[in-house]
């Protein structure tokens, strides 16, 4: 496989985020409202796209745990599958929100009065706020959010280091030097500090006009306008993208679609939520070119 420049996520591809990101996600709902989803459960969500941004994520899932309250009686598979399927059926759907998709199917599976009460509970602001502090830790979380984290206070058992310390890089420095001197991009939902952060961590030298985050552009995963317009800046002829969801094989696929004088190569890993042959499956019906054990392998795959 041919490639003029690689494209890389960050999370599930460079660092492991399953006792970061993720933890924070189950532990944010579960210290506003006493209840939460399992771990494994936020891959449904995944899954159904639309969910680069984890906040978003995280607001989407206490909101059907404030429904399942008020009497919803779909589980949580079901609830993500009717997600996708609104997706779907979006006029546009490579941009189509998937919280905005949750909050019509908790108000088409609820009486108007049950979607009123859950979402007078509802708080986001509230949810992002706890997952900040429990992903960032109390200093991060005031040299990044500009907030002290009021020790002592009611969210004192808050203030602990902060779950980004338990990131394990998964991408090795061998990796880096057998690309040799392809271009390498970035292109994550997180956002600019919080990437610059995992880049550190990983010795990714990235400069800024070679990196999409949250803070960059408005679409996020799987519209394919940061992709493309790297591979622009590069001016390569084919690019790899590696990630974690399936949202990312089909930012490669929009890209085709979006770019077609260029040739966008779309490659899973098997090192986030999609695992083990039933991951491989799932990227294989999302179109993707390859499916690698993690991005170690991809420096074999392109020779």
């Amino acid at each position: 496989m041919q490639a003029d420049a690689v494209v890389l996520d960050i999370d599930g591809v460079v660092v492991d985020v399953a006792d970061s990101y993720r933890r924070a996600i189950v532990e944010s709902i579960a210290h506003v409202y006493g209840d939460t989803i399992e771990k494994e459960a936020i891959q449904s969500f995944k899954d159904a796209g639309g969910f680069n941004n984890d906040w978003e994520l995280t607001y989407a899932a206490a909101l059907f745990v404030l429904a399942r309250r008020e009497g919803l009686e779909t589980d949580l598979e079901t609830f993500t599958d009717r997600i996708a399927a609104r997706r779907a059926a979006s006029d546009d759907a490579e941009s189509a929100d998937g919280l905005d998709a949750a909050e019509a199917v908790v108000d088409d599976a609820l009486s108007p009065e049950a979607s009123e009460r859950a979402r007078a509970d509802w708080d986001p602001e509230r949810l992002r706020d706890v997952f900040q502090r429990l992903y960032l830790g109390a200093d991060l979380y005031a040299d990044i959010e500009g907030a002290d984290s009021d020790p002592g206070g009611a969210d004192s058992e808050l203030d602990a280091p902060g779950f980004i310390h338990d990131e394990p890089v998964l991408l090795e420095s061998e990796t880096l030097d057998a690309l040799g001197d392809r271009p390498l991009g970035i292109v994550t939902g997180r956002p600019a500090d919080e990437a610059d952060i995992a880049q550190r961590r990983a010795n990714l030298d990235v400069p800024d006009d070679r990196r999409f985050t949250m803070d960059d552009w408005e679409q996020g995963k799987p519209h394919p306008h940061a992709l493309v317009t790297l591979a622009g800046r590069f001016d390569a002829d084919a690019v790899v993208f590696v990630g974690d969801t399936l949202d990312d094989v089909k930012t490669a696929r929009n890209a085709d679609d979006e770019d077609p004088g260029r040739e966008y190569v779309g490659v899973g890993v098997l090192t986030g939520g999609l695992t083990g042959e039933e991951g491989r499956r799932k990227y294989d019906e999302a179109g993707a070119d390859a499916v690698l054990d993690s991005v170690n392998d991809l420096p074999d795959l392109l020779e």
